[in-house]
């Protein structure tokens, strides 16, 4: 079974930085495309950013020129680096792969279906 884990949000400030990290099966993590979505509050779930096996990238609006999505192949570990963060990017993030056949979303040429559990990040102005 496919399992996504990912690291703890957090609090901040408005145009503090948190970086979220995510941990994959080797299998999983250098085989599929992998991503990061978010659900404000109110809000449907939206693709953020991902990245796919050939390193190509994909980024909302949004957060373009704040967030960076990256990898350590050592460590099976996706990033979700995010700075200059504003108040409306307080948000359940998850991370997902495009392996498996669980609600499935289709985002940056990709087609994910695996997912973390969610973590909490909150931005206050």
């Amino acid at each position: 079974q496919v399992q996504l884990v990912e690291s703890e949000g957090g609090s901040v400030q408005a145009g503090g930085s948190l970086r979220l990290s995510c941990v994959a099966s080797e299998y999983i993590f250098r085989s599929y495309c992998l991503g990061w979505f978010r659900r404000a509050p109110g809000k449907e779930r939206e693709g953020i950013a991902s990245r796919q096996t050939d390193g190509s990238t994909t980024y909302a609006d949004s957060v373009k020129g704040r967030f960076t999505i990256s990898r350590d192949n050592a460590k099976n570990t996706l990033y979700l680096q995010m700075n200059s963060l504003k108040s409306e990017d307080t948000a359940l993030y998850y991370c997902a792969a495009a392996a498996g056949d669980r609600d499935v979303t289709y985002y940056g040429g990709c087609r994910f279906a695996t997912w973390g559990q969610g973590t909490q990040v909150t931005v206050s102005s």
